[in-house]
């Protein structure tokens, strides 16, 4: 298999304090052969400032990750432990399903006490542990199950309806 066959273009929704983990997931799926582009926003310090004093316009903000989010070909949701309390995680799960994107959450390695985000609950299309081959099945559309952390099976707390116009 090539090296583009195994290309996903993904955006990765996170808590900026979750930055490490979201490179220990692309590091987790590139052992296993996955080229995954992240098109997720992991701000400099400086820009990071910049966003905590307020100086960028949420409105600019917003658009520059919807075209993030619609560049991508599936959502994933890194669940750890403060994600659920973070607003912005919730706003691009409602805009991936705005866009009908598959929503795939997956906990944090190690993040057992993790509660997932309001939005993630709504519309995930799967939920998985911290396992490579059940993540990539669910970015690619071919598992839709859902997980506890630990990997075992977890109800869903809805039924996705996907529209394709």
């Amino acid at each position: 298999m090539s090296a583009e066959n195994n290309r996903r273009h993904v955006f990765i929704s996170h808590h900026h304090a979750d930055d490490a983990e979201v490179s220990n997931l692309t590091s987790l799926l590139a052992k296993k052969g996955y080229d995954i582009r992240n098109s997720s926003i992991r701000a400099k310090p400086a820009n990071q400032d910049r966003l905590d004093k307020g100086l960028i316009k949420e409105e600019t903000l917003k658009r520059l990750l919807r075209m993030k989010i619609s560049w991508a070909g599936a959502v994933v949701v890194l669940i750890g432990k403060e994600t659920h309390k973070r607003p912005w995680v919730n706003w691009e799960i409602e805009q991936a399903n705005k866009l009908n994107k598959r929503i795939v959450g997956v906990y944090a390695q190690g993040a057992k006490e993790s509660e997932i985000p309001p939005a993630l609950e709504k519309y995930a299309t799967s939920i998985k542990g911290w396992n490579s081959e059940s993540i990539m099945s669910a970015i690619d559309g071919t598992a839709n199950s859902f997980e506890n952390p630990d990997g075992s099976p977890r109800a869903a707390a809805h039924e996705r309806v996907s529209f394709d116009c």
